[in-house]
């Protein structure tokens, strides 16, 4: 079998397993077997062939490696989990928080003990609250206004 032929079905395997994995390292490594099948219709050294197969693979790594990770990042949004992503929540007071006492408030269904330092009155019962951090489980929030 022509090794043009070899380095084709290897440039496949790994395009395929692209595929499969969705790791560039697998694509870089198919576009240097691409490169080495050309390079072997030129010249039948193996060691050149093998050269350019690696050369190829760090080339298509330098070049394709941060343009796939600009794109990655724009389109998968940061979002925020665990408790995390309850900044920022708008919450309704279940039990009225007084100034220094822990209350309670909603958010979701879910209720939660919160805490409002710096507030003078109480936030009353069915007042909408914002969350603004949290200690433990431990809801730091705020009146909205």
């Amino acid at each position: 079998m022509s090794p043009w032929i070899i380095w084709l079905i290897a440039a496949i395997v790994l395009l395929v397993l692209e595929i499969l994995s969705q790791a560039v390292l697998a694509f870089c490594l198919a576009a240097g077997c691409l490169v080495a099948a050309i390079v072997s219709l030129l010249t039948p050294s193996i060691a050149v062939q093998a050269i350019s197969v690696g050369v190829a693979a760090v080339a298509a790594w330098l070049i394709l490696a941060p343009i796939v990770r600009k794109w990655e990042s724009k389109r998968a949004p940061k979002s925020r989990t665990g408790m995390d992503a309850l900044l920022g929540r708008r919450a309704v007071i279940t039990d009225e928080v007084r100034p220094g006492e822990l209350g309670r408030a909603r958010i979701d269904g879910d209720h939660w003990q919160v805490q409002a330092p710096g507030i003078k009155e109480p936030i009353r019962r069915g007042d909408e609250v914002c969350v603004t951090g949290y200690d433990s489980i431990i809801l730091t929030v705020e009146p909205v206004r």
